[in-house]
């Protein structure tokens, strides 16, 4: 198997409300996106106009109000908030109702998300491996009946999901360090990761662990989907406006050391507003100018990442979904054909 390339749309659910984000997957596959991911936070980065719609019944408005583009997550945790056992349900549903367009994208989490629901937040390498378990789990309640399970972590007894799809969901691991990410060239029908570090991250970490991964799963690199969040930013003619866009999205360019363990959306406001706009920029290709972006992400592409999707961080999310449409997907479809 060949994984195809495609092109995507991060749907900013931190930044727009539920129906207005339902109108721009709309307004993506009209212009051409294959793909809209959405994030399932419990709070936004920033408290001040933040959003956090609840991903799963969004899944389901976009799966009806579209016709053909592929829905997921980028990225939910099936480990604190949620049982992978409801997960294994819902995804269940949803992959009934839209056959062979949901993507379940999971990761470890963010404090952000759990601690403020009571949740104790444990170091990362429990994280980790409760993932781990619960992608296990998630999968044989897909794969079996009256399942009976009796993990480190997670328990169920003769549980039976009783609505799935005939082909199933492909799950995708987020990872942005060697270990999760050799795991998802292990076991993951896919791997999420996002644009704008160091190269060195990934042609000297990330991508060889999941080689490693692809090898130690006995699989090739065309069996694992490779999506990448790429953060851009292009306004042809206004360089200014490409670059304050993205100052709403300044909490992304903060370190681990600096965001880590901060559970309240209003310290976290509070660290991003004291960056200067040149560092909020900095995840995010950001220029005046379509063939840079073009060639910025084709950088991307030559890496090897076979699924792009791309994350404006502007609040004239209509504007860019039709000047992307028409200025960049076709060129590079174009390119890598």
């Amino acid at each position: 198997m060949t994984v195809p390339f495609r092109l995507g749309y991060k749907a900013s659910a931190e930044q727009f409300g539920p129906s207005e984000l339902l109108d721009y997957a709309v307004g993506a596959e009209e212009n051409g996106f294959d793909s809209a991911f959405l994030s399932d936070h419990m709070q936004p980065w920033m408290h001040e106009g933040g959003h956090a719609p609840a991903a799963l019944p969004w899944l389901g408005a976009a799966g009806q109000a579209t016709k053909r583009m592929i829905l997921g997550t980028s990225v939910l945790t099936p480990t604190f908030r949620y049982h992978p056992g409801v997960v294994a349900q819902a995804f269940g549903t949803l992959g009934a109702m839209f056959p062979g367009r949901m993507v379940l994208g999971v990761g470890t989490g963010e404090a952000l998300n759990e601690v403020t629901l009571g949740q104790a937040w444990p170091e990362s390498p429990e994280r980790f491996q409760r993932l781990k378990e619960a992608i296990t789990l998630i999968r044989t309640l897909w794969r079996e009946e009256r399942v009976t399970f009796e993990g480190n972590y997670y328990s169920v007894e003769n549980a039976t999901i009783y609505d799935r799809p005939a082909e199933e969901v492909p799950i995708y691991i987020g990872a942005s360090g060697p270990a999760a990410t050799r795991l998802a060239g292990r076991m993951a029908d896919g791997w999420i990761t996002t644009s704008g570090k160091a190269p060195e991250l990934y042609t000297d970490k990330l991508l060889p662990a999941f080689d490693d991964g692809i090898a130690k799963g006995g699989r090739e690199r065309g069996d694992v989907d490779r999506l990448l969040e790429v953060k851009v930013s292009l306004r042809p003619g206004d360089h200014e406006k490409a670059l304050e866009n993205t100052r709403f999205w300044a909490p992304l360019a903060l370190s681990p050391e600096e965001k880590t363990g901060v559970d309240d959306p209003m310290e976290m406001q509070r660290l991003a507003e004291q960056l200067p706009i040149e560092r909020a920029a900095s995840r995010f290709i950001v220029s005046d100018d379509p063939s840079e972006h073009i060639a910025r992400i084709q950088e991307y592409i030559d890496l090897g990442f076979t699924h792009l999707i791309f994350h404006d961080p502007g609040f004239d999310q209509a504007e860019f979904l039709e000047m992307y449409g028409r200025e960049v997907l076709p060129k590079l479809r174009e390119a890598n054909a």
